[in-house]
């Protein structure tokens, strides 16, 4: 691709864009001929990425950031906006795990640190976002979870889920508000993806002291059929930025294989 696209092309920001969800959404956008623009804090698997997308011939911008980071995360998203020549669709797709413990034992800063990481991370993206989409309008997805929405049986996961259920609650809020500006706004909530962000969970030795044992049937999920890739969340997170889902906003789409119905 080069910077002469037509006008129909479509811009998107996604951030986390270094693995997992992210980084197959990136690949699944740019399949489909998007132009796209890569947030992460892993600088090398940015620049490894990046290497990769112009050698199969396609554009590619990105900017090291953490998205905790107020002002360059602004920075960022201004610069990959005009790099891009416009912003139709942003992925607030970062987020940890963080630390899994009881809520006695929970520290002040291991909750702070989840909820900067997800919650505020995520209207801090909208916030820097909106300038950019008033005019044209577009579509803002945000990366929830089963987690804090449908299950609650993950104990210690305290600040993860309420981290997710104020995503939830916050996509609403900002697609009532948005709408005037044809702006959506939809969250996504998967079930147990394999990424890279359960290697950085940190689980408390006290987790067993307040675990309630229960029995599942066998197998993760309900669903015959291999669920929970990052490959079918994108394909979910396309539908969200595209007019095939022009009529859905202020929405939680659950992609889980049914899991979170046991």
């Amino acid at each position: 691709m080069t910077r002469n696209q037509p006008s129909a092309t479509k811009k998107a920001i996604i951030t986390g864009a270094a693995s997992g969800i992210g980084y197959a959404t990136a690949k699944l956008f740019i399949e489909q001929g998007f132009i796209v623009g890569l947030i992460d804090a892993n600088q090398n698997r940015l620049e490894t990425i990046s290497k990769d997308f112009k050698h199969k011939g396609h554009e590619c911008y990105y900017r090291n950031v953490d998205v905790t980071d107020e002002i360059s995360l602004k920075k960022a998203i201004d610069a990959l906006t005009d790099s891009l020549e416009g912003l139709d669709i942003f992925f607030s797709n970062a987020g940890i795990n963080g630390t899994w413990a009881p809520i006695e034992t929970l520290t002040i800063d291991e909750w702070d640190r989840t909820l900067n990481t997800n919650l505020r991370s995520t209207f801090l993206c909208t916030k820097f976002a909106i300038p950019h989409m008033k005019e044209k309008g577009g579509s803002i997805i945000i990366t929830s979870s089963i987690n804090g929405t449908r299950i609650f049986n993950n104990f210690g996961a305290s600040a993860y889920s309420a981290s997710k259920a104020g995503q939830v609650a916050f996509t609403k809020m900002a697609a009532l508000e948005l709408a005037r500006y044809n702006i959506r706004v939809n969250a996504i909530c998967p079930g147990a993806i394999d990424t890279a962000i359960n290697e950085k969970t940190t689980y408390s030795d006290e987790l067993k002291e307040i675990e309630i044992k229960v029995e599942f049937p066998e197998g993760d999920r309900p669903l015959k059929n291999e669920t929970g890739t990052s490959d079918q969340v994108a394909q979910s997170v396309l539908f969200l930025a595209t007019d095939a889902s022009a009529n859905i906003s202020g929405t939680e789409l659950y992609v889980d294989g049914a899991e979170s119905l046991l």
